[in-house]
């Protein structure tokens, strides 16, 4: 992810995760469900200021959670009774909303069937489950002195998009390109009235294809431009080359990162995704791009 220069990334370092339960579920569109966690462990979490505030999901065997004298769980004790070979498995939600009064957090999940790890958890939970959560972290929000603003995404970084579009002022300008399975998965988002939002139905043979086609149809406005395109790993590089090298945008006025990609798992993603960003980093260096 490229940061605007008003942003300070958050410390690396990971805190021990916090133990929660689930309050209740929801499913919002069939591939959307919006999952409440509450209790004392939130005490003491605080969410990131910025627009795409995180917390990663932590997902362990069955088995008891030691608690250090914070209330955290004593992750290392954790580690240390796991069979050889088994480690944690972590995966990162934008908070869509945290309640300071009540202690409730609420996370997106994103369910594509019985795939993957967290979207069958969610499908499946309905009050009481246990959630271990680690952050917050967090690293963009809208630039306030931008002319337009450009928001492009899909299902993965509609909660983040969600989360932007509720903040930015009433006078704000721009497009959100979301692109979704169907018309059955969109939802209905607060936007100002300048911030035309189109929905985008995926290929499903080729996700993120049209969202790039749709983003590069888009008339492009004068003044400043400032963009945060998440989502798929082959879109997300295809629209920041055409902003980058087409359009000239800043790195200063850009939010890219791919949140996933096709036919790889989250761990396998997450083992190349620096060499990923580093090529493309690369590319445009070597385009005259400062």
């Amino acid at each position: 992810m490229t940061l605007p220069s008003s942003a300070t990334p958050t410390p690396r370092g990971r805190p021990a995760p916090v133990l929660t339960h689930v309050l209740r579920a929801e499913r919002l569109t069939p591939g959307l469900v919006r999952v409440v966690l509450g209790g004392p462990g939130l005490m003491p979490f605080v969410p990131d200021e910025r627009a795409d505030s995180y917390v990663k999901l932590m997902f362990l065997p069955a088995g008891p959670r030691p608690l250090s004298a914070d209330g955290r769980v004593d992750i290392e004790a954790v580690k240390a009774a796991l069979p050889d070979g088994v480690a944690p498995r972590l995966r990162a939600y934008t908070v869509r909303r945290f309640d300071r009064a009540a202690l409730e957090l609420t996370l997106d999940v994103v369910v594509h069937g019985t795939e993957g790890l967290a979207g069958p958890w969610a499908a499946r939970v309905r009050g009481g489950e246990e959630a271990l959560v680690v952050g917050p972290g967090g690293g963009w929000s809208p630039a306030p002195d931008v002319d337009h603003h450009l928001l492009v995404g899909d299902a993965s970084a509609l909660p983040a998009i969600a989360v932007a579009l509720e903040r930015l002022p009433a006078d704000a300008r721009g497009w959100a390109l979301v692109e979704v399975q169907g018309p059955e998965h969109e939802l209905p988002l607060t936007a100002p009235p300048g911030l035309e939002v189109r929905w985008v139905h995926a290929s499903p043979a080729a996700p993120g294809r049209r969202l790039v086609a749709a983003t590069l149809d888009l008339p492009w406005p004068a003044g400043r431009v400032g963009a945060f395109v998440h989502g798929e790993a082959g879109a997300v590089r295809d629209v920041r080359r055409y902003l980058r090298l087409e359009r000239g945008l800043p790195r200063t006025d850009l939010s890219a990162s791919g949140y996933w990609r096709v036919g790889v798992d989250d761990e396998g993603w997450r083992s190349t995704k620096r060499e990923w960003t580093t090529a493309i980093e690369q590319q445009e260096q070597a385009a005259g791009l400062p």
